[in-house]
């Protein structure tokens, strides 16, 4: 049993997603634990080397975090020699350039999700990354949390039936920086920076839907500003060019039915940030991000319908609760375990930049469908 150790390229490691996600509750958890087991019995253990724009800010998070390295210069970064992993979780819309970079430099690329602000950038950068012959991926972290994986295993087990439908609600309020700061970055909410709801969430909801339940074939879909003027982090106004909310209606294989509705501009009156609700001929069952919930054919009531009078059932009392059978890691570490083998011992794995560039053009054809008024058809993508 050996030790192997391998260079992590982190840029945009000062943000809450690098800080939190991929360093605190992934790649730095695994190093203190003593690495990634592999198959042959040796231990994988993720050197990170956080880089930035900001050199003040990455060496308190250094110093914060016990990592060794930082620098504001990606390009000595990636001379680092020896195999090593580049990975974006910076902002979106210098994702493509900063990808090339990577691999031209001969370095195995992954990347948070919207691999790139448009369906053209995202093939290119797959069929880059799979000519140069290096391993490439996306975050797909959403599949892993407790919710979806019992999801996962309803489906597994047959529990549905035939599918009919699917219903998708996700959202929340974000200040608009008036009276209280906003929750997200302003780049969100600007087109040139790879911003909107769409590419953001649309990316997300393409994997969940094709790999929990079935792949989708095409979509209709309403996209709106609702909050069209906000101030930024410095509490200067600025216009919002891009929407901040989705209404799509979704065909999947198999003619199932998909409702998805997606809003930074809702407030929340249901059992979690996201909730997916799937009925079937045998059974339905409604899902958050940690707890599921079911309802099978024979203990399904029949609804009292009387306007005339108030709702003598408490239809939440109706469903019973999956039980936490077995222990979820954490949902960033799981992509990064799945992925570090991935590089270390050619294990399978599957969202890869084509995959990715699946969510981009989920997202391309939510914005045709709004600019022509019609369904658009998603056809399957090729490097």
């Amino acid at each position: 049993m050996g030790e192997r150790r391998i260079t992590v390229i982190v840029h945009g490691a000062t943000g809450r997603i690098g800080t939190n996600q991929h360093l605190g509750r992934a790649l730095l958890a695994l190093r203190k634990e003593g690495g990634l087991a592999l198959a042959d019995g040796d231990r994988l253990v993720p050197e990170p080397i956080l880089v930035g724009r900001n050199g003040a800010k990455l060496q308190a998070l250094a110093e914060a975090l016990a990592v060794e390295r930082w620098t504001t210069d990606l390009d000595a970064a990636l001379s680092e020699p020896g195999e090593a992993i580049f990975f974006d979780c910076a902002a979106t819309g210098s994702r493509p350039a900063l990808v090339r970079r990577a691999i031209a430099a001969r370095k195995h690329v992954y990347v948070e999700k919207p691999t790139a602000p448009s369906l053209a950038e995202a093939l290119e950068l797959a069929r880059l990354a799979t000519r140069a012959g290096l391993k490439n991926g996306v975050i797909q972290d959403k599949l892993f949390l407790p919710g979806l994986q019992k999801i996962k295993l309803l489906k597994d087990s047959g529990f549905f039936g035939r599918i009919l439908s699917v219903r998708l609600d996700f959202g929340y309020w974000i200040f608009d920086g008036e009276q209280q700061p906003a929750q997200r970055s302003s780049w969100n909410y600007k087109k040139r920076e790879g911003g909107g709801l769409v590419l953001d969430m649309f990316a997300h909801w393409r994997y969940v839907i094709d790999r929990l339940i079935a792949p989708v074939t095409r979509i209709s879909a309403l996209l709106k500003t609702h909050v069209p003027s906000r101030r930024d982090e410095r509490g200067e106004p600025y216009a919002v060019d891009v929407e901040d909310a989705a209404y799509a209606l979704l065909e999947l294989e198999g003619g199932i039915a998909a409702t998805v509705t997606s809003s930074w501009a809702t407030r929340v009156r249901r059992d979690d940030l996201m909730i997916m609700q799937i009925d079937g001929t045998a059974g339905s069952a409604v899902a958050g991000l940690h707890h599921c919930w079911i309802q099978p054919l024979v203990a399904t009531p029949k609804p009292h319908w009387n306007p005339d009078a108030p709702q003598p059932m408490d239809y939440f009392q109706q469903w019973q609760a999956v039980p936490d059978n077995t222990v979820h890691p954490g949902s960033f570490r799981r992509c990064w375990e799945l992925f570090l083998r991935h590089v270390a011992e050619d294990a399978p794995f599957v969202p890869t930049l084509l995959e990715g560039a699946k969510g981009v053009q989920l997202a391309e054809a939510a914005h045709l469908s709004q600019r022509e008024k019609r369904w658009v058809d998603l056809p399957e993508l090729m490097l």
